[in-house]
């Protein structure tokens, strides 16, 4: 790929994100709705477990797993 498609496909994948950025309206989700219940908040440890343990933890069992069960190795 030459300097000028480089050039062209950075800027118009920049352009594309500040657009998403800044259509997104993050204070529209401060505004209660009809009906809206929610729950109670997530400590540190909850939430660390939930997107950060949890993830590692299932992808150590699928890789796991995949070791375990791959057959395209020679048996001796």
């Amino acid at each position: 790929m030459d300097k000028k498609n480089a050039l062209r496909t950075g800027a118009v994948a920049a352009g594309t994100t500040l657009m998403m950025l800044l259509m997104s309206s993050p204070a529209l989700a401060l505004t209660r709705d009809d009906g809206d219940d929610p729950g109670p908040g997530l400590s540190v440890a909850e939430t660390l477990g939930l997107y950060v343990v949890a993830p590692l933890v299932l992808f150590a069992v699928i890789a796991g797993l995949v070791m375990v069960l791959d057959k395209s190795r020679k048996q001796s």
